[in-house]
């Protein structure tokens, strides 16, 4: 199996990670200097800060949490930061770096770890940004992560649980499905239609095999024409729930007008009950105009699952009391606060002195929460569907930008 340590798969396994292996060489030196100057029980506080979101994305959905919590377990450090599922800028309302989390205590405590906390948070938000933003496109159709062909199988459950908490209602893998504590959900591939050699043999074949309770939603776009497949499966299955195109770019002409033309097709036919399931390339910008011209529901894959990931960065801002940081940072301890009415943050220096907001003009409340003190957790681990529900609420606020 070649140099991989005996691995079949070039993947980190959960010990990898928790022993610092996956970090960044510097650290490692790092801590052999600390070490051999006796420094390893001094003290710093560290802030995460984004400079600025992706694709001029005005905010985030702050994701991966859960994993970076569990990393730091154990560890003597203190941390305070955003909950998970919060939605959130990229600058406080007078333009400072938003610090969506703090750690502090013995700087060796953490140092190793930053590279697979800063992995977790990153890509976890990138992904649960990018589905939240297509969540808000869509409106309130259902749609349905299908992106976990696209990536390393590896990090499957990491991305359907980051996409179910950005707004998608359900996930297509097995393992994602069991991560979210939902049932797996999809249609059929090209495949078992080429397999048996007709498409209505193959829905038929499908009706009869799978299990009663999977909706009977069939794939009309494999061999001929669209609405031509619909009409017959519409005649072939008589639950059929719905119908799916996904028909390749190359060949669609206008998928907006294939919609409505299978639309009106089946309805003309007295098949008003069989929704349209679009799915290929679909992303924040596709959608509206889909969901205008008639369809039902949506499968998103490679726009979420390849997010563009938010680039954090840790930052040393204090070391015993005394405000430090690097050109571009902004030194000290800050308590981070946030309008109860809208999505401005602010930070605050001085203890107890809690700002306004500049937009609603309301008092601010205190953002982040205590989560870890001394290595010891003090928020239990939160269901992943409580975080989703947390984030479709603040969804409902947000402008669609």
């Amino acid at each position: 199996m070649g140099e991989n340590g005996g691995k079949r798969f070039f993947t980190a396994s959960d010990e990898d990670i928790l022993r610092g292996r996956t970090t960044d060489v510097y650290f490692k030196r790092t801590m052999e200097v600390l070490e051999a100057k006796g420094m390893l029980g001094k003290e710093a506080l560290a802030e995460m800060t984004v400079a600025k979101l992706p694709r001029e994305w005005p905010w985030g959905v702050f994701c991966g949490l859960e994993e970076a919590l569990r990393l730091m377990e154990g560890k003597d450090v203190d941390i305070w930061g955003l909950p998970e599922g919060t939605v959130f800028p990229s600058r406080t309302q007078s333009g400072i770096k938003l610090p969506v989390l703090n750690l502090e205590g013995p700087y060796a405590q953490y140092c190793i770890y930053e590279t697979p906390m800063l992995g977790f948070l990153c890509h976890s938000t990138g992904v649960a940004t990018m589905a939240a933003r297509c969540r808000k496109a869509a409106g309130d159709l259902p749609m349905i992560a299908f992106g976990i062909r696209r990536t390393h199988p590896a990090i499957s459950p990491m991305l359907d649980r980051s996409s179910y908490i950005g707004g998608c209602d359900g996930v297509s893998s097995l393992v994602g499905a069991e991560t979210i504590g939902r049932p797996a959900e999809g249609t059929m591939p090209h495949a078992l239609i080429i397999m048996m050699g007709d498409s209505i043999k193959a829905f038929k074949a499908f009706d009869e095999v799978v299990e009663p309770s999977v909706p009977r939603i069939v794939l009309v776009d494999t061999y001929s024409d669209e609405k031509t497949e619909a009409i017959a499966a519409c005649k072939a299955i008589e639950n059929l729930a719905g119908v799916r195109l996904d028909t390749p770019g190359s060949r669609r002409g206008s998928f907006t007008e294939l919609i409505r033309e299978v639309r009106w097709e089946m309805d003309l036919r007295g098949f008003k009950n069989v929704k349209i399931l679009v799915s290929g390339g679909l992303d924040e910008k596709t959608l509206p105009d889909l969901a205008r011209a008639g369809a039902d529901g949506f499968g998103v894959g490679t726009s979420i699952s390849n997010a563009p990931t938010v680039d954090f960065a840790l930052d040393i801002v204090d070391i015993g009391g005394v405000p430090v940081a690097k050109r571009g940072k902004f030194g000290g301890r800050k308590n981070l606060y946030r309008c109860p009415d809208c999505f401005a943050f602010e930070v605050s220096v001085a203890e107890g002195e809690v700002p306004c907001c500049d937009r609603c003009g309301r008092e601010m409340v205190p953002a982040s929460v205590k989560l870890m003190e001394g290595g010891r957790r003090l928020v239990p681990e939160r269901s992943v569907k409580d975080i989703r529900d947390g984030v479709l609420e603040q969804l409902r606020k947000v402008e669609r930008q």
